[in-house]
């Protein structure tokens, strides 16, 4: 009886709220039916990478990834099967080559999506290079985008996401986005933005530091919102949080001052 190949599964994603909405599930299921498709192979292991940025990060610094290529020059597995090439990574300088050297070990490279990746030839080599040295394109055009609507969010005055700062809280105003969703407005909470001026004035006009500070917070009732007193790291974040005087930030880009959004004077 002829033994059957053993196959990893590599399933990524870039961005936690891409795991929360079932994509890693997604990946997984349509290789396993893939794998279902040949019946001389069989799963033998599954690796997750999530919230990893195939663009930002190298090979060597993906678990899954240094686990999988140890597994190939032990020999433990006969190929690597992944939903699209661009989950093993989008890095034009390293992707291609880490491909290769699976190959090169023994290990064939398949996408459930795009099917086996050869090295038979040179129209071979040329094409995987050129797979993701296009893969590495979109990832920049994709930051560019991204950090282009972030920054035209703030210049709107409207929160870019995230956790919200102590002294404001989320809530829906009647606005809704493109796929008419009511959307969330970033608001002053009047109870929290009471206990940020006390930081600021204790801070500006009596010389608190952030250690005195938080003993002050501590013995006078001023928690947190988990309940516990303000770590000095947290008071110096607040001291330096520029969205207190109004302004809005992404990255480089900042906008006008807000009065609906300022606790603190700017002076």
């Amino acid at each position: 009886m002829e033994q059957k190949k053993r196959v990893n599964c590599l399933y990524r994603v870039s961005t936690i709220g891409q795991v929360e909405k079932d994509d890693i599930p997604m990946q997984r299921q349509f290789c396993r039916e893939f794998i279902a498709s040949h019946p001389d192979w069989v799963l033998q292991n599954e690796f997750y990478e999530k919230g990893v940025s195939g663009f930002k990060k190298s090979a060597k610094e993906r678990d899954a990834m240094q686990e999988l290529q140890q597994e190939a020059v032990a020999g433990s597995f006969d190929i690597l099967l992944v939903y699209m090439f661009d989950r093993l990574g989008r890095r034009d300088d390293e992707t291609p080559f880490v491909v290769e050297w699976f190959v090169r070990n023994g290990v064939e490279v398949w996408s459930a999506v795009e099917g086996q990746q050869r090295f038979d030839n040179h129209v071979d080599k040329l094409l995987n290079y050129i797979r993701y040295w296009q893969a590495s394109g979109e990832s920049l055009k994709t930051s560019a985008r991204t950090k282009t609507r972030l920054s035209q969010i703030v210049q709107e005055g409207r929160f870019r996401g995230g956790i919200v700062p102590y002294g404001y809280r989320l809530e829906k105003q009647g606005r809704f986005n493109k796929k008419n969703h009511e959307v969330n407005e970033i608001l002053v909470d009047p109870d929290e933005a009471a206990v940020v001026r006390i930081i600021f004035e204790k801070y500006v006009y009596e010389g608190f530091g952030a250690q005195r500070l938080s003993r002050w917070l501590y013995n006078n009732g001023y928690l947190n919102r988990k309940g516990t007193n303000f770590a000095n790291t947290t008071i110096i974040k607040m001291l330096k949080n520029i969205m207190y005087v109004g302004i809005l930030r992404s990255g480089e880009t900042r906008s006008e001052i807000f009065p609906e959004l300022q606790i603190v004077p700017l002076d």
